[in-house]
């Protein structure tokens, strides 16, 4: 059983940075695409960054050059997020689609606010 556990949510001020992590246990396959969605209040949820086995990676146009995805050996994931605007505020949700399945974590609040 796959099971993912985000850490790092908080308030933070405009233009301040935080560092999101996602903790995966369980046994994959090979071929996964690993990433990170969000969901502000009244809005869909939107992929923010994703990352597969192949070293493809795709991020939103509105968080290119300020957020940054990487993943370790255990394909644990991290977001580590700079210049966070108010428009960031949302729940972040890590992802895992692996062996035809789709794991969620339960989400991590941020609030950019002053």
């Amino acid at each position: 059983q796959v099971q993912l556990v985000e850490s790092g949510g908080a308030l933070v001020q405009p233009g301040g940075s935080l560092r999101l992590s996602c903790l995966v246990s369980g046994s994959t396959y090979f071929f996964a695409v690993m990433g990170w969605y969000r969901q502000a209040p009244g809005k869909q949820r939107e992929l923010v960054a994703n990352l597969n086995t192949l070293g493809t990676r795709n991020y939103a146009l509105s968080v290119m050059g300020r957020f940054t995805m990487s993943t370790d050996s255990s394909r644990n994931m991290y977001l580590q997020m700079n210049n966070l605007e108010p428009e960031d505020t949302a729940i972040y949700y890590c992802n895992l689609q692996t062996g035809g399945k789709n794991y969620w974590g339960q989400g991590t609040q941020v609030t950019v606010s002053s």
